[in-house]
């Protein structure tokens, strides 16, 4: 009888001890599979905090029971995430609180063990392909088996229209547009391309008459690389909202003159005197920290049709660091798919498949809260919908982007 209840008592006891790790997830760690199970632990570091860089690594994280034991560890010199995609709207005073547009990164990884991911607030300053090494601002080296380099873009006139560097830097920056627009009479926006024409969209929108908003186009119409029906649609616009466009017109010359103001130069030789002066006229791919030899002229990261870094083993890069597409949302989403779909393959021994580079180029804009534009390759698309599907410029999926919900 003894013998019996010892046999009961113990089976009882491992039918607790199962239960316990089934709650744990021990239980199936114990009975993972041989092949996972005598795989070295790899180790991803992902450069930058921006959409590539948080969508990759969630994209990853997801499917680790998939590939083995491995670690993220994603290095950004901003503690938040910023929507840049609403900057535009943003930058006029009282649109959209902070909250809307800047969320803590490292919150949004918490449901991850520390075994598997870990976050460093740094900036890259240095890359050594040969070693697989990156020096880190505070004189950090990190050893990496896989590299992604995500690092993204600024703006060539240091606006808020993408981060400024730390996210500290950023909201200083964008406070302090803010504050100018509050203050200023007459705002100058040079560039006419899609930041150029929404930010004069949402400031005539915002202030009619009570400020004079003038765009600077160096050609002979806006939006130069959009169908011709964009363009004279978004001319309209922005005629309606009372925005002085200035066609064929480059700024050759700015002057701060001593009661705060801006003298610019014209290409034509006039002058124009201004309250604030808003460059929107291109990019700069934040490569600084890459050797040279695997940069192009324009500074971006050369990539080959797997998104590998060409002439660099385990190296790859994505949205707007990389050569290989325009630098858009849809096209950065895309890569990073892709790319973390090619790693999952890399890690169970499996080839990656090449990147297809999108056949039509999707774009879409407003100006303003009730005009907005688009196309799809020499497709126009209706406007109610881009008005439609902008109407909130995407903050309601910032959360979800961060923690991951949205992949």
């Amino acid at each position: 009888m003894t013998d019996i209840l010892l046999r009961v008592t113990s089976t009882l006891q491992q039918v607790i001890n199962i239960f316990f790790h089934f709650l744990t997830a021990d239980y199936f760690r114990r009975i993972e599979h041989p092949s996972l199970a005598s795989q070295t632990m790899k180790h991803i570091v992902i450069l930058g905090g921006s959409y590539a860089g948080i969508s990759t690594a969630h994209r990853i994280l997801k499917q680790a029971a998939k590939i083995g034991p491995l670690k993220i560890t994603l290095v950004s010199p901003n503690t938040h995430f910023y929507w840049s995609m609403a900057s535009p709207r943003g930058v006029v005073p009282g649109q959209l609180a902070d909250e809307k547009l800047f969320q803590p990164i490292a919150a949004g990884f918490s449901k991850y063990p520390a075994r598997q991911f870990e976050f460093i607030l740094a900036k890259a300053e240095s890359l050594d392909v040969e070693a697989k090494t990156v020096g880190l601002s505070g004189g950090e080296t990190l050893d990496y088996d896989y590299l992604i380099l995500a690092t993204g873009s600024r703006t060539r006139g240091d606006t808020p229209f993408k981060g400024l560097g730390t996210t500290e830097e950023t909201r200083d920056g964008l406070h302090d547009f803010q504050s100018e627009v509050t203050r200023s009479k007459t705002i100058v926006i040079a560039g006419a391309g899609v930041t150029g024409v929404e930010a004069a969209g949402e400031l005539a929108f915002e202030y009619g008459l009570e400020k004079e908003i003038i765009l600077i186009a160096s050609g002979p119409t806006i939006l130069e690389d959009s169908p011709a029906s964009i363009s004279k649609y978004a001319l309209k616009a922005l005629a309606n909202l009372n925005v002085n466009v200035k066609l064929n017109t480059k700024i050759t010359g700015s002057v701060q003159l001593p009661d705060g103001r801006k003298e610019l130069t014209l290409s034509s030789g006039d002058k124009l005197t201004t309250d604030m002066y808003v460059p929107t006229f291109g990019l700069i791919p934040n490569s600084s920290y890459i050797p040279a030899s695997y940069l192009n002229a324009n500074g971006s990261v050369m990539v080959d049709e797997f998104l590998r870094v060409k002439g660099a083993k385990d190296v790859w890069a994505i949205g707007d660091v990389s050569d290989v597409e325009s630098w858009q949302f849809i096209t950065c989403d895309r890569q990073s798919t892709h790319l973390a779909k090619n790693m999952i393959s890399l890690m169970n021994n499996k080839p990656p498949v090449p990147y297809k580079v999108a056949a039509s180029r999707f774009m879409g804009l407003q100006i303003g809260k009730k005009a907005a534009t688009g196309h799809f390759g020499t497709f126009k698309v209706p406007s109610f919908i881009i008005i439609r599907a902008r109407k909130t410029l995407f903050v309601e999926n910032m959360g979800p982007t961060v923690n991951g919900a949205l992949f």
